[in-house]
């Protein structure tokens, strides 16, 4: 953002603030040790500077919100201290992680979501594939899983969103093949989910595009960026969540990096796969 953009984000949550407050203007003045006039000053859209340091420090004190968030510099408003609460959710507390996810991609409509999977996307999953990997996990996350990824589709056919989702192609190889983590699975339910992402890939196209990557030559963890709000990256058993606007911008341009270092395209996926389907089926 440029020195105008931040000073009229600066001057909107100030006001937002203030009127979350309860207080008058003259009150919420007092309230952070300023005089009625300078808070006048800054709400003014004649007004084109920012305060000083310690004026922006005593009004993010009194409201018990950040000064990244007053400058546009984070997408969350609370202080440091409540923000460190939030950057780990256990993926074992399957409710609040779950809900916490859905308010997420709920906030993200209409803004692009980007998202590295840890095997292959959970829209395209097949039940059967889901219960395969946490059979150990009990049936309470299986079925949690199963309606998140029903959700995740759902989600994927309105027609304002706009997701994009990055793999290497080997892991996608390793599934139809039955190598790694897919040993156990066999081989027709490999196939149904070969197709039932055919299927899908076809059919969401261009609102879900799927790009794939060489493992030899890129390496990424799995991560969800929602737009401009958020990025969680998955950590096994947690998610570490980023709001600041900086951190969320690293990421992103790892994802496009990702997707410049594609070598199947969005539109080469599907006979990608079909060649997988026949190879296995043969």
């Amino acid at each position: 953002m440029d020195r105008r953009e931040t000073v009229e984000l600066f001057r909107e949550r100030l006001s937002e603030v203030i009127a979350q407050s309860g207080h008058s203007r003259s009150a919420f003045a007092g309230l952070a040790g300023l005089d009625r006039s300078t808070l006048s000053q800054l709400l003014s859209d004649a007004n084109d500077r920012l305060p000083r340091a310690e004026t922006i420090a005593a009004i993010a004190a009194r409201a018990e919100v950040s000064v990244d968030w007053l400058l546009g510099l984070s997408q969350e408003a609370q202080s440091a201290g409540l923000l460190a609460e939030s950057l780990e959710i256990s993926a074992g507390a399957a409710s609040p992680a779950d809900e916490r996810l859905r308010r997420w991609q709920a906030e993200a409509l209409g803004y692009k979501i980007r998202y590295v999977p840890t095997t292959i996307p959970d829209l395209l999953k097949t039940e059967t594939v889901i219960a395969y990997e946490f059979q150990e996990q009990g049936q309470d996350i299986h079925d949690t899983q199963r309606g998140q990824a029903e959700e995740r589709l759902a989600y994927s056919r309105r027609p304002e969103t706009d997701i994009e989702a990055c793999a290497s192609f080997q892991a996608v190889e390793e599934f139809a093949r039955g190598q790694g983590v897919w040993r156990d699975l066999a081989i027709e339910e490999r196939k149904l989910q070969l197709s039932w992402m055919m299927s899908l890939v076809d059919e969401l196209y261009p609102t879900f595009r799927w790009f794939l990557f060489d493992g030899l030559h890129r390496y990424s963890a799995p991560y969800t960026i929602f737009g401009p709000k958020r990025a969680a990256i998955y950590m096994g058993n947690m998610y570490f969540v980023f709001n600041a606007t900086e951190h969320i911008r690293v990421l992103t341009r790892h994802f496009d990096d990702l997707i410049r270092a594609a070598v199947v395209q969005p539109p080469d996926v599907l006979p990608f796969l079909e060649g997988l389907l026949r190879e296995i089926d043969g």
